[in-house]
């Protein structure tokens, strides 16, 4: 099979993060809070580093939430009926995303701290 150019893949990537912003729920909540925390940036005016952080927690978070979706999705078409070994393994995919909230929130704490207080 033959690899498509660099742009075709780059149009599918780009497919791909507009259909999981139209059609996730929790996606966009996650979207909300990386525009948050952007406006957070600017208002407070954070260091470079800080600003850093801020944004690999909140990209992290937004990637776990992709790989959750799609594992889900591949469930989902595995096995459309319910499984309990295919609902184990949802949960562990929703678990990453709670691990990689949690550790967010808690770099915001950590960084947001000094510039509140």
């Amino acid at each position: 099979m033959k690899k498509p150019p660099f742009y075709k893949s780059l149009q599918y990537a780009i497919k791909g993060i507009l259909s999981i912003i139209r059609t996730e729920r929790n996606f966009q909540y996650h979207l909300l809070g990386l525009l948050l925390n952007l406006f957070l940036i600017v208002v407070l005016q954070l260091t470079s580093t800080d600003t850093a952080l801020i944004i690999l927690a909140c990209f992290t978070v937004l990637v776990t939430e992709m790989l959750n979706t799609a594992i889900e999705k591949i469930c989902d078409f595995i096995e459309p009926n319910f499984n309990p070994k295919i609902g184990f393994i949802k949960d562990l995919a929703a678990g990453a995303v709670l691990l990689a909230t949690i550790g967010a929130i808690a770099v915001g704490v950590l960084v947001y701290w000094r510039y509140l207080y």
